[in-house]
């Protein structure tokens, strides 16, 4: 797989949220806002990429019996990095994520990636997987946040969007209204992808048909 399709595939086909439903605590926890998805992600992007580097250079000397332990500790060591750098210059934001930002430790979109991809490609392959991989997350805890702060307080990002006058929906800013927005965009990630199959497959099917008609 060259490093676009690869990029492509971790960022869309093949999305932590969208495909895998992984790392669905802090998808459904931090998302009241645009703002707090974005700032999530980007906290998870950062852990990611490092610890993909470090386990694709660290890889052939790691023993196989000890690799998970190995990683998880690879993992913890980057989540404290970027909790202590967030509290240090983002302390609202970091009082905000609150538990959220310990918690990427055991996120298993981390981990997995680190043990099914990292610890058997190359470190450049392994980067371009990881900022795949993180770019796919953080789109879609924004998505779910922007909709969820769209729908219950008429904003994007803080940004008044419908005006003072717009009622405020208090579900979706609570937990279920999370579920029921994260559903809805699920049905709508689901409409595409096959939209997607089925321009793929006619375009297959009438390159079949051009190459019969040549070798007619």
């Amino acid at each position: 797989m060259n490093r676009q399709a690869l990029f492509v595939d971790g960022f869309w086909h093949n999305n932590t949220i969208f495909a895998q439903l992984l790392g669905m605590c802090p998808l459904l926890g931090v998302t009241t806002s645009a703002e707090n998805g974005f700032w999530m992600g980007v906290a998870t992007l950062l852990v990611l990429l490092g610890s993909n580097l470090v386990v694709s250079l660290v890889r052939g000397v790691i023993p196989k019996n000890v690799r998970i332990p190995a990683y998880i500790t690879i993992i913890a060591a980057f989540v404290t990095i970027i909790g202590m750098l967030m509290d240090a210059w983002m302390h609202q934001m970091y009082l905000v994520l609150g538990l959220f930002i310990p918690l990427i430790v055991v996120n298993c979109a981390i981990l997995g990636r680190a043990e099914a991809f990292a610890s058997k490609n190359s470190v450049a392959d392994s980067v371009v997987d990881a900022v795949a991989v993180g770019l796919g997350f953080t789109f879609a805890l924004i998505l779910l946040g922007g909709v969820r702060e769209l729908l219950g307080q008429g904003e994007l990002f803080g940004f008044s969007v419908f005006g003072d006058s717009y009622p405020d929906v208090l579900m979706f800013i609570l937990p279920p209204g999370a579920f029921i927005a994260l559903g809805f965009i699920l049905a709508g990630v689901n409409w595409i992808n096959r939209r997607l199959a089925a321009r793929a497959a006619a375009r297959a099917a009438s390159g079949d048909a051009a190459v019969a008609v040549e070798v007619g």
